[in-house]
């Protein structure tokens, strides 16, 4: 079987696993374990760890079609899959060549799942210099996740007093290290309590004296950025693009077939049946000609976000701006796909669909916890300005 058959062959199956209890699940909530375990062992984990150190090597316009994949069936587990896949993209991008030949093959071996711990909007996480490396004090909210996870990567701040310790010329900043969950002093915090998105794992993660070691340090307090280092914010930002997308396309085939096998017609309407009403039909229309564009912008920016990483060290500012904006343009329109699609299929499928029994208002609730990551107005100024004087996004943790 070659690689891309097994890849699509793993993900239907996990699809269809997740899908078979997504509506239980998401009732109850909590940490999903036994789902955690069908995603390790459906060998998806190591969908983006490179084939020389024993992972499935695929690219990241495949690893976005996974995604959407499982986020139609399940995008609360969708979004810890790909958060796993961020972690691995961290490495990747941030990661020495010593620290990716230790870490990647071990994350195939051993089966690592990793977590998130680097909210930027939360500094609360402090890291002083002491002998051999970091001390980290303090905590990390909404960290994807991280409940359940091996490992994590994580960001805090220096003050520069502590770093004053180490060198009188390194200014204060961020830091970003990696770590086993379990290291001593560390503990996650199932408080996660949502009305979407309710098993993320995107616990509260507390750290008391917890020493990191230098080796384990990925970036340095404000080690100056490259373009293709910047890249890990487009890979997150396209992995809600396409949960987003996702959301959507299940939102509409969930309310397409209700309306054809469940709804029934209108009493001063025009047809026989709901499904051949014009106006259910024109409105099926404007939601498809929502989905359609967000499907083709999404898949287009994926492959330039390929072709950007493949560029490596010699990308550029200019080329990773205009990247910047295909990916805004993709998550805006996705995030307008699915808001608008898990609402309005309601109106389409009519008040059966409202049944507590189907769960369909799932869709919605996920769609806005998620759409607000980060405020896609700043997008969409994002946008207008490149369109209008070239500027592109200045790079930062959601740009």
């Amino acid at each position: 079987m070659d690689a891309v058959t097994l890849v699509a062959d793993a993900t239907e199956r996990l699809a269809r696993r997740l899908e078979a209890t997504a509506v239980e699940r998401d009732r109850s909530g909590g940490h999903a374990a036994a789902e955690r375990v069908a995603i390790r062992d459906s060998g998806l984990l190591g969908l983006t760890i490179p084939r020389s150190a024993g992972g499935l090597g695929a690219d990241w316009p495949t690893f976005y079609g996974v995604v959407r994949r499982l986020a139609q069936a399940d995008s609360a587990l969708a979004h810890v899959f790909a958060f796993h896949h961020l972690q691995i993209a961290t490495v990747l991008l941030y990661g020495s060549e010593a620290q990716q030949r230790e870490l990647l093959p071990r994350s195939q071996a051993e089966g690592w799942f990793w977590g998130n711990a680097l909210n930027p909007l939360d500094t609360r996480l402090v890291a002083t210099v002491v002998t051999g490396g970091w001390q980290l004090d303090g905590q990390k909210s909404y960290a994807s996740g991280s409940v359940g996870s091996d490992r994590l990567v994580v960001s805090a701040v220096a003050p520069r007093s502590n770093l004053e310790m180490e060198t009188q010329h390194a200014p204060a900043g961020r830091l970003i290290m990696h770590l086993a969950t379990n290291t001593p002093g560390v503990t996650v915090r199932e408080d996660w309590d949502s009305f979407g998105q309710r098993q993320t794992d995107s616990g509260t993660v507390l750290f008391e004296r917890v020493f990191v070691p230098q080796r384990d340090l990925l970036q340095g307090p404000d080690t100056p950025p490259t373009p293709r280092a910047t890249l890990r914010t487009l890979v997150s930002q396209l992995i809600m693009a396409n949960l987003y997308l996702g959301l959507a396309q299940a939102a509409f085939e969930a309310g397409r077939r209700h309306t054809l096998e469940k709804s029934r017609p209108w009493l001063n309407g025009n047809a026989a049946s709901l499904a051949d009403e014009p106006l259910v039909q024109h409105r099926y229309g404007e939601l498809w000609l929502q989905l359609r564009p967000a499907q083709l912008v999404t898949d287009t920016a994926a492959l330039t976000l390929q072709a950007a990483l493949d560029i490596g060290e010699a990308l550029t500012a200019a080329q990773r701006g205009e990247l910047a904006v295909e990916v805004a343009e993709a998550k805006v329109l996705a995030h307008r796909a699915a808001m608008a699609i898990s609402t309005d299929v309601f109106e389409l499928a009519g008040a059966s669909a409202t049944s507590q029994r189907l769960a369909l208002d799932r869709f919605w609730r996920n769609a806005r916890v998620h759409t607000l990551h980060d405020p896609v107005d700043l997008k969409q100024r994002d946008i207008g300005r490149f369109r209008l004087d070239g500027r592109p996004p200045e790079p930062s943790p959601y740009a």
